[in-house]
């Protein structure tokens, strides 16, 4: 009271002047403070931009319409296959050394003679031709996706549903988890589009330089308002997060709901705290006991671990055509590059397994079949360019990397993910987290190894967007 007497008697004692510019000083501060508050409410969101990736010069006029597609192999391109495999040269691994050095070659003539004499690809060719493909041209490039449409049940809504790949994956990871998404019996089901980015399997790779991961993200709202959705989920990991993020960032109006398995947080103050605060007072800085787990010891997991893991990224982010020239080249060593990631990545323990631990989640079906997706389109190359697009400048100080993420977002942290990221580092950047799984299992690629799990993870984000 005292101190408001005192308030009270300061302001009388003001002339009219004085009380004046008071008021106007105090009419500024808020009004700027609106203003403040205003602005943090505003949805951002980066240029959509444009671009033409054809060959040649821009046509006046591009065709829009949809095509089916068939995957086909002549029978030549089979036995070129099998004539390159018969002449391949190995080199003895050095003893003892498992997965540590790369894909063992001990093991890699194992998978080679499945390959190439029980392997059946035109057994595997009906597989993918079981759902429905099609083609479209945008920006110059005939952009190739599968699109599965659900049996429509009474009292049941049909939310339309983009999943993304990334490397060296395709949309063949998503086979497993398709029929969990379409085929559902609850109140919710999917109508899911799986595009291939262009310079993937069988979209068209881009002719000129620069396609990154905004301009895919371009393409692919493109293909979802050709397939007439003004509003639909994404999900993806690896590239695929990234480009549903983009996806997310230039039309969030579009955008219902992000589900991701892979996230990555922008550095700062907060990141730099809770490293030196985490390990000792978790809860100070919005970790979990399992958070700690998978971050500590930050410099092994999460610097020294990366650098063994990473010499692909700084190959294909500088000199892709360079290295993809061989495996372009050899099937098998295409066989090695790729099929050792899904090694490696699926579980960092498998380096110490003489077999890899290959086909502790896959079969070597699966795993063949999406080298084959590869090797039938001679898109190791373009795919591999896709790093150095993405990579040419500081990706950080790109406008994507600068802008947050306001639709609502569900992330899925599966264990063997190549990096952990704890919710409190995800908020950084995704300002409107609607659900936070740490997966009991899993690595990098959640479809392709837990299609259960990611598809129960997905169903529950979505009815918690849905509900709000």
């Amino acid at each position: 009271m005292q101190r408001l007497q005192v308030l009270k008697e300061t302001l009388l004692g003001l002339d009219l002047v004085q009380r004046q510019a008071l008021i106007g000083s105090a009419v500024a501060a808020g009004g700027i403070l609106a203003y403040m508050i205003y602005k943090r409410g505003q949805v951002k969101t980066i240029p959509l931009g444009e671009g033409w990736w054809g060959a040649g010069e821009k046509p006046l006029s591009e065709d829009n319409k949809i095509y089916p597609f068939t995957v086909e192999t002549p029978d030549e391109e089979i036995k070129d296959l099998h004539d390159r495999i018969d002449r391949t040269r190995y080199t003895d691994p050095l003893e003892d050394s498992r997965f540590h050095y790369g894909f063992n070659s001990t093991h890699l003539k194992k998978v080679v003679k499945y390959w190439r004499h029980e392997f059946d690809w035109k057994k595997q060719v009906a597989e993918l031709n079981k759902f429905p493909h099609f083609k479209t041209k945008i920006e110059g490039l005939d952009v190739h996706f599968i699109h599965v449409r659900p049996q429509h049940r009474a009292n049941q809504r049909v939310l339309p549903l983009m999943l993304v790949h990334g490397w060296p994956g395709s949309f063949y990871e998503f086979y497993k988890i398709l029929p969990l998404l379409t085929e559902r019996q609850g109140d919710v089901v999917f109508e899911v589009v799986c595009p291939s980015i262009p310079g993937y399997g069988y979209s068209e790779a881009p002719h000129k330089q620069g396609f990154n991961s905004l301009a895919a993200a371009r393409v692919f709202l493109t293909l979802m308002e050709r397939l007439g959705f003004s509003e639909f989920y994404l999900q993806g990991g690896d590239w695929g997060s990234l480009i549903t993020t983009n996806m997310a960032q230039m039309k969030p109006e579009c955008v219902k709901g992000l589900h991701l398995n892979m996230a990555m947080s922008n550095r700062g103050l907060k990141v730099l705290v809770s490293l030196l605060i985490g390990p000792y007072l978790p809860f100070l800085v919005g970790f979990s006991r399992e958070d700690v787990r998978r971050l500590f010891p930050f410099f092994e997991k999460n610097v020294y671990e990366i650098l063994r893991e990473s010499g692909y990224l700084h190959i294909q982010a500088t000199k892709p055509d360079t290295a993809g020239c061989g495996v372009n080249n050899s099937p098998v060593g295409l066989a090695a590059y790729i099929l050792e990631k899904f090694s490696t990545w699926t579980d960092m323990k498998n380096r110490d397994l003489v077999d890899g631990g290959l086909e502790k989640k896959f079969s070597l079906d699966e795993l063949l079949t999406n080298v084959m997706i590869y090797w039938t389109t001679s898109s190791i190359v373009p795919s591999m360019r896709f790093y150095k697009e993405n990579m040419k400048t500081n990706i950080e100080n790109r406008v994507d990397s600068r802008t947050a993420i306001y639709v609502p977002t569900g992330l899925a942290a599966f264990p063997n993910e190549l990096m952990h990221t704890p919710e409190s580092w995800a908020q950084i950047r995704y300002k409107k987290i609607y659900s936070y799984t740490l997966m009991p299992r899993g690595g990098h690629f959640a479809a392709f190894e837990e299609p259960q799990l990611l598809a129960d993870d997905v169903i529950q984000f979505v009815k918690k967007v849905e509900q709000y």
